[in-house]
């Protein structure tokens, strides 16, 4: 979708603020529901997606199984609420071998797992807001050794609700966003930075 196209240092597949946030994404529920909701902490409209069964209700992008993003930003940043309850998402990419690996990020699981083909990851989420830093090129490199290409295809699962995901060329501080690329509660002030918990691998550092 985005291979032949000039992707900059910051590119977004999904913002809850339009008239289709999901132009681009296919939608699965099976008791559960996905839809546009009013958030009170930030004042704001955010994609909810909630369900009884964390693998069956999901957003997945592109819609057309059969088309890859081609997105070579390496860094993928989700602004998403911890509903506390079970929540997870996966990344789909290429690397340098021409093997498809996929993460997979769950705040239900406590340890790192490596497969050939599959790592899954712990993820600990703060209460209210929070912006989840992967490094998709620092994670390829040290799961399994090879260089990163390109993102192929990103899934997210219930259960979260959410502000924005996008791509972005390196990790920035939050004075070097643009202003609609962050998430201020006027309730609880700025939005937090999540982190895995009980690994050595970091998604990045939790902000004070």
């Amino acid at each position: 979708m985005f291979r032949h196209t000039f992707q900059g240092s910051l590119l977004s597949i999904l913002y809850s603020i339009g008239s289709n946030p999901l132009e681009i994404w296919e939608e699965k529920v099976r008791n559960g529901q996905i839809g546009l909701i009013l958030d009170n902490d930030i004042r704001s409209q955010v994609l909810e997606v909630e369900g009884a069964n964390v693998s069956t209700t999901y957003i997945s992008c592109p819609a057309d199984p059969k088309k890859t993003l081609g997105i070579q930003l390496p860094v993928l940043v989700l602004i998403v609420k911890n509903l506390e309850k079970y929540f997870s998402f996966e990344v789909q990419v290429l690397d340098d071998k021409n093997f498809r690996r996929r993460f997979r990020v769950s705040n239900y699981r406590g340890t790192v797992r490596v497969d050939p083909l599959i790592c899954t990851l712990p993820l600990r989420l703060d209460n209210g807001w929070n912006q989840i830093l992967f490094n998709i090129s620092d994670f390829t490199s040290m799961a399994y050794g090879t260089n990163y290409v390109e993102t192929l295809r990103i899934q997210i699962n219930a259960n979260c609700r959410i502000r924005r995901v996008y791509f972005s060329d390196k990790l920035y501080s939050e004075d070097q966003l643009p202003p609609d690329f962050k998430v201020y509660s006027p309730v609880h002030g700025q939005v937090k930075r999540a982190s895995t918990h009980g690994s050595p691998y970091k998604l990045y550092q939790a902000r004070s």
